[in-house]
């Protein structure tokens, strides 16, 4: 049962397909729920459809609602950096194109600072050959995807493999595990 005083913040990454980035942070603790969504185009409460046209000026992300006391914003950047690739602004793996960007979207001037740091330090640290291009934005309205797209890879793991098998899980081993 959760408390009435629970004091949940959220955070909203763009990282390729919003159904390869959900799972990465669904299971993390203090992780309250993910949202599959569109964010930081001039299109109100657009349809999938309308944001694979390129033209709405939206980027798939997620919506993450966090327990700060559980999980810091802090941890979830550092996490967010090793589940996508910094240094690709077209996209991420086998995703291409402006909706696919990695972007950071910040809701207060703490987040923004926060992203801003831990994007100079991962730069500073050699991590990399390539410059880290991941965008820092203020956040936009949020609009949730369509239902068949939340938790998708519960409702569909086989398509969630197939989505996968493009290049993150190699990815993540060759910059992130020893």
């Amino acid at each position: 049962m959760q408390a009435n005083n629970e004091k949940l913040d959220t955070a909203i990454f763009a990282g390729g397909c919003f159904w390869c980035m959900v799972k990465p942070f669904d299971s993390l603790p203090g992780i309250k729920k993910v949202i599959s969504g569109y964010t930081g185009g001039h299109v109100p409460n657009p349809t999938y459809e309308q944001v694979c046209t390129g033209t709405t000026g939206h980027t798939e992300a997620v919506e993450i609602t966090f327990d700060p006391k559980i999980m810091s914003y802090q941890k979830l950047l550092d996490y967010y950096w090793q589940v996508t690739d910094p240094t690709d602004a077209s996209g991420q793996f086998q995703d291409r194109g402006d909706n696919y960007r990695p972007v950071i979207f910040y809701n207060s001037p703490a987040q923004k600072e926060a992203a801003e740091n831990s994007k100079e330090a991962l730069q500073k640290s050699g991590k990399f050959d390539d410059p880290i291009v991941t965008q820092i934005e203020p956040a936009k309205p949020f609009y949730p995807a369509e239902d068949y797209h939340q938790d998708f890879y519960k409702k569909n793991p086989f398509r969630y493999n197939l989505e996968e098998s493009g290049g993150r899980a190699d990815f993540i081993k060759k910059h992130w595990q020893k």
